[in-house]
């Protein structure tokens, strides 16, 4: 028996300032940290091409999603004054959609709905 897939994923792209990418990876450093001790997170990393970043991020359910942002707002505020986000998606079932919709009104990211697939544990 298969369990409701409920997992969101927030994927914001990030253009960092010229000359403010070392800046910028500090803050990674800090958002990793912070996030780490985060019970809904699955998955959060960074990755990069030049001056992009892009934050590979997954959570159990909508709830956990919105408990990040609130519990990463002062760091991200921080990062935004040297980037800035150029694309943001959600990814999730419209269930979760929903309860995102309002919270995440700004900054507009663009929602994506989940229909057929499947997810497994890595732990396997």
């Amino acid at each position: 028996m298969l369990a409701l897939d409920t997992c969101c994923t927030l994927v914001p792209y990030f253009e960092v300032q010229d000359g403010q990418l070392d800046a910028f990876k500090a803050l990674v450093k800090e958002l990793i940290n912070k996030t780490r001790a985060e019970p809904g997170c699955m998955h959060y990393t960074f990755s990069f091409s030049g001056n992009l970043a892009h934050c590979r991020e997954g959570y159990v359910d909508a709830a956990a999603l919105l408990a990040h942002r609130e519990n990463v707002a002062e760091l991200i505020g921080q990062a935004l004054k040297i980037a800035k986000v150029v694309r943001l998606e959600v990814h999730a079932p419209e269930a979760e959609i929903e309860k995102l919709r309002g919270p995440m009104a700004s900054p507009s990211p663009q929602f994506f709905t989940l229909e057929e697939g499947f997810r497994r544990s890595c732990d396997a």
